[in-house]
């Protein structure tokens, strides 16, 4: 057993809690315009693909910062992740410095991780099973 074996549970936790509330900021940037940005100065028309786009972001951060529902809504996450980078970013150029899809490739597998492992031991879903 090595030194930080003890800690990869809560360490789940704390990278879905910490990548669950940098994704909810690009929702609330593109719905709420919070915080400002140039590039969301408007709220996307109701049923844009931006619109839908900022739903999941804002909807699916709060589930997934809370750890409810997580392991099916970090796989949807991460598909519109990946839907997100090869519709928008690889567009643009083929490297991800270039096309500012970094973050997008980032998400994408952290969520997948997250899908496939679970919300660690700080996730209601943990908490609510018990109860069953």
């Amino acid at each position: 057993m090595g030194f930080l074996d003890k800690f990869s549970g809560p360490l789940l936790s704390i990278l879905r809690i910490v990548s669950a509330l940098l994704f909810m900021e690009h929702g609330t940037a593109k719905l709420l315009n919070f915080p400002p940005t140039e590039m969301f100065a408007q709220a996307p028309e109701v049923g844009t693909l931006t619109w839908i786009a900022g739903v999941l972001e804002l909807v699916g951060g709060a589930l997934l910062a809370l750890g409810l529902f997580t392991r099916p809504v970090a796989f949807v996450l991460s598909g519109q992740m990946a839907v997100a980078y090869w519709m928008v970013h690889a567009q643009q150029s083929f490297y991800p410095l270039q096309n500012q899809g970094d973050a997008a490739i980032l998400f994408c597998f952290a969520f997948l991780y997250i899908a496939a492992a679970g919300g660690g031991p700080w996730a209601l879903d943990r908490a609510l099973s018990k109860k069953a």
